[in-house]
């Protein structure tokens, strides 16, 4: 009898050693990963972890230890916002994209999340992987939403960037690597060089005034943290709109080439509605046709010099001519100092406001043969 009990005694002493605990409070194991398949009282996945815990492993360069998985669609919800390192392994697609994007390792600890509490996508997903043999499965039920309201700083996919630059939407794109050794061999179109080692010294002059303006910080890829540290320094600045995009230059290169998008970005100038003379210039110079330009000048300044391409619409006449104003591109407002054009720009914005305005705040001279001068304020 005394034999019997102490080999049963050694054979659990045994799984303790072999069997060590884990985040949240399970062990490892054969015995263990039965066990996470068991639902608790509301059917949803037993063992789970907070935003502290996710908060140690979502950090930048990303972990070899963890694989965080988001199990919501990709294109109507993970690409517009995602906890920084994770992949996508939508619910709906885990039989075909779980066996390519888990890790090898069945012990690795798996982190699933999807959009809170009453999302039950992550707790299907996590009973899968413990079907599949992994032993270190664990659920966020806070998911995205609760990470967000953490004030944790949220992910974009590359592709819903290159959607963003295609709309022309106004935003500021930010490359936090070293100008000279990697922003100008190569960077996605429309960003704003802004190492992240000279963030304090050139932010109050390269990002927008306006604190709502949207941000977002890119630099070499999952292995790179330059993007994610200039994104908090925005952050205490007070800027409310930050996002960073992990997959970095690396990401634009592999999905779109080098260049890859049809027209360089609108970048928003420091003060709220206005685009950033920089901006303009290039968008008039390479892609003049994805905007419309407006001035708003009387018809003999008009006659005297213009943009090539420019409508006459004098801010006099603009309120009874709102119904003319195009919808399916941009429209830029300019005058010859800025005055007018933020005028009109307020109009428009008051009256019709899901048109997307901008102006030039800028003194501009014109030649009649069409050349011109310009000078940001």
């Amino acid at each position: 009898m005394k034999t019997r009990t102490r080999t049963a005694l050694g054979a659990v002493i045994a799984m303790m050693i072999f069997c060590p605990a884990l985040p949240g409070g399970s062990a490892t194991g054969p015995a263990a990963a039965a066990a996470q398949t068991v639902p608790d009282a509301a059917g949803r996945y037993p063992h789970q972890v907070d935003t502290a815990t996710v908060k140690q492993y979502a950090v930048l360069p990303k972990r070899e230890d963890v694989t965080i998985v988001d199990a919501r669609p990709a294109a109507r919800k993970y690409d517009l916002g995602h906890i920084p390192t994770a992949i996508n392994i939508p619910d709906s697609q885990f039989e075909q994209l779980a066996p390519k994007l888990l890790p090898p390792d069945k012990s690795q600890l798996v982190i699933f999340y999807c959009d809170g509490p009453e999302c039950i996508l992550s707790h299907q997903s996590a009973f899968k992987a413990g079907r599949l043999g992994y032993t270190n499965v664990r659920v966020y039920a806070d998911g995205f939403p609760g990470w967000v309201q953490a004030g944790h700083l949220a992910a974009v996919s590359i592709a819903h960037l290159k959607r963003l630059l295609d709309e022309q939407s106004p935003l500021t794109l930010v490359d936090a690597r070293p100008k000279e050794r990697k922003y100008d061999q190569g960077h996605i179109p429309g960003a704003i060089s802004l190492p992240d080692s000279q963030f304090d010294a050139l932010a109050a002059a390269r990002l927008p005034a306006d604190k709502a303006a949207p941000l977002y910080f890119y630099c070499d890829g999952p292995t790179c943290k330059l993007s994610n540290d200039s994104a908090e320094k925005a952050v205490k600045l007070g800027y409310r709109n930050v996002k960073v995009v992990p997959e970095g230059w690396p990401g634009w290169q592999h999905a779109y080439g080098a260049a890859g998008v049809g027209a360089p970005a609108i970048v928003a100038g420091k003060e709220p509605g206005t685009i950033a003379v920089e901006s303009f210039e290039r968008i008039y110079r390479e892609a003049p046709q994805t905007v419309h330009l407006i001035d708003v000048r009387d018809p003999q300044e008009f006659a005297a010099g213009t943009f090539k391409g420019a409508l006459n619409m004098p801010v006099a006449t603009l309120e009874a001519n709102l119904d003319r104003l195009p919808a399916d591109k941009p429209i830029v407002f300019f005058c010859g100092a800025g005055g007018r054009s933020g005028e009109a720009h307020d109009l428009v914005k008051a009256a019709r406001p899901q048109l997307k305005t901008l102006f030039l705040d800028a003194r501009i001279k014109w030649t009649a043969n069409g050349t011109y001068s310009i000078a940001g304020k």
